[in-house]
């Protein structure tokens, strides 16, 4: 920047430094305001920082700890949180701490085998604990705040699995933190005027049943996004205060949380019609919250007719068979389905209905397990149920499978069923078999054939692979990022 070579970079009047940093990177910004003390000064002016991105945590081992990055995230948050209009903050894993997908991928053992493991833990909870609560100081008098985002990595945030009631008392003595946490969260809520998103995902400890209670009424009425996801009971949105959410036009819940009630009240007249919703589903927390009492088939039917562009997002993790088939009802118009299991495998039934029940709105499905078989969809069936799924349901656009066995015909079919309308298809190599009996009238190696097969079909080049791009190896992140981008795409 040659501008800030010469001595007239000093002598620029404080409209134009501004200006200039507008045209900056963030990293280029920092860089620029070293110039002089004028330049650091305009540097924090408060239009050129309206949106912040933050992610913070990430090691145990050595460079880049949570406790680390902590003075950094003081300075940031002391500068722009009273003004910041936008702010998205993800706390990410700590480094050395594989989640159960990754544990039984094999790729080493997991921590809790480490006799430093709970002391570990334990400094990582402390930590998290004050990043939160120096991200909710600076932000409690800021009536400028447009968007609130916040995600937790579930492995190490959740009081469940790793951390006990004991284990939590022991980190934070008489939940003294995580009290102020709370506190802190309903005065933002209180004294926002103007907030548009508010997302909280498996963020321990920092929202409770009664926390929209304290949302502002200016900001209820303005509010067009919220997503509140916790695995925890009772559910963080109750009715009467969805009621006051009256230009809500995407919501993020536990399928769980979803209620007959609810559902109702957002078919309701006097309010604007639902454009997304995205619902998660986890089989491990269905002993706990039961299905009992969520939407039903004349609920969805009732709010497709007030909302007749609304679009559903379902991830369903490690649920069985019996549980999907009471969830998928016909009037829910399902775009995006992700099934992810660790050891419950899909039945080809489930994807039949998908392909029978959606084949006007289906676009995603996403088919993932991680354990040591590779259960064929296809067995005792005439037709492979996904070259079905591919035929049904015309506006398919992505379609990603790993874990599940996919026979390479199968494949080429799904290619020329869907042509170059299928944007995205991501097979893991593992996950494609070969018929023995086709392989005689084939010449040259299978995997070239496929892929050239395949790349003519999709009127692209392909290669069988699965990557973070297409799918996180941790199903409630990955779901975390969908969720934000398919609201976003109203």
């Amino acid at each position: 920047m040659a501008l800030c070579g010469g001595v007239g970079a000093l002598a620029l009047p404080s409209e134009l430094i501004v200006h200039i940093f507008s045209f900056l990177s963030d990293r280029d910004k920092l860089r620029a305001s070293a110039v002089c003390s004028r330049w650091r000064e305009c540097l924090f002016y408060p239009a050129l920082w309206t949106e912040l991105k933050l992610r913070v945590g990430g090691g145990t081992n050595g460079g880049g700890s949570g406790s680390e990055e902590t003075p950094r995230l003081e300075f940031l948050m002391r500068k722009f949180g009273s003004f910041v209009r936008e702010l998205q903050l993800e706390f990410a894993p700590v480094d050395g701490y594989l989640s159960p997908l990754q544990a039984m991928e094999g790729r080493m053992e997991p921590v809790e085998s480490d006799p430093q493991f709970s002391d570990r833990w334990k400094d990582a909870m402390i930590t998290y604990l004050d990043q939160v609560l120096c991200v909710l100081r600076s932000l409690r008098n800021n009536r400028y705040l447009q968007r609130l985002s916040l995600y937790g990595d579930t492995c190490i945030l959740q009081d469940e699995g790793l951390f006990d009631s004991a284990y939590l008392h022991q980190v934070d003595q008489g939940s003294k933190k995580i009290k102020e946490i709370q506190m802190l969260f309903e005065e933002i809520l209180s004294n926002s005027r103007q907030l548009k998103w508010l997302s909280s995902a498996f963020m321990l400890g920092v929202v409770t049943p009664c926390s929209l209670a304290s949302l502002s009424n200016p900001s209820a009425t303005s509010l067009g996004h919220l997503s509140l996801l916790d695995n925890q009971l009772p559910s963080l949105l109750v009715p009467v205060e969805l009621e006051r959410l009256v230009h809500l036009r995407s919501l993020a819940l536990d399928f769980c949380d979803f209620s007959s009630t609810m559902c109702c009240l957002l078919a309701g007249q006097d309010r604007a019609p639902l454009h997304r919703l995205s619902l998660l589903l986890n089989g491990a927390a269905l002993e706990a919250k039961p299905l009992n009492g969520t939407a039903g088939e004349d609920d969805w039917k009732a709010l497709v007719r007030r909302s007749s562009n609304l679009r559903v997002y379902l991830m369903a993790l490690d649920v069985c068979s019996q549980d999907l088939l009471r969830v998928l009802k016909p009037s829910m118009p399902l775009e995006r389905i992700h099934l992810d299991s660790y050891s419950v495998p899909v039945t080809d039934g489930a994807v039949e209905l998908i392909s029978q029940q959606y084949h006007k709105t289906l676009s995603n499905f996403v088919l993932m397990r991680d354990d040591a078989g590779f259960p064929d969809l296809s067995v005792n069936r005439n037709e492979d149920p996904l070259v079905l799924l591919a035929w049904r349901c015309v506006h398919l656009a992505v379609l990603i499978i790993h874990g599940y066995t996919v026979w390479s015909h199968n494949l080429v079919a799904i290619s020329r069923l869907r042509g170059s309308n299928l944007k995205v298809l991501a097979v893991s190599e593992e996950s494609i078999d070969f018929d023995p009996d086709q392989s005689v009238f084939i010449e040259g190696d299978p995997v070239h054939n496929l892929v050239k097969e395949v790349s003519l079909g999709l009127g692209r080049v392909w290669h069988p692979s699965l990557d973070t791009s297409v799918v996180l190896s941790e199903p409630t992140q990955h779901f975390h990022r969908e969720m934000q981008s398919f609201s976003e795409g109203i």
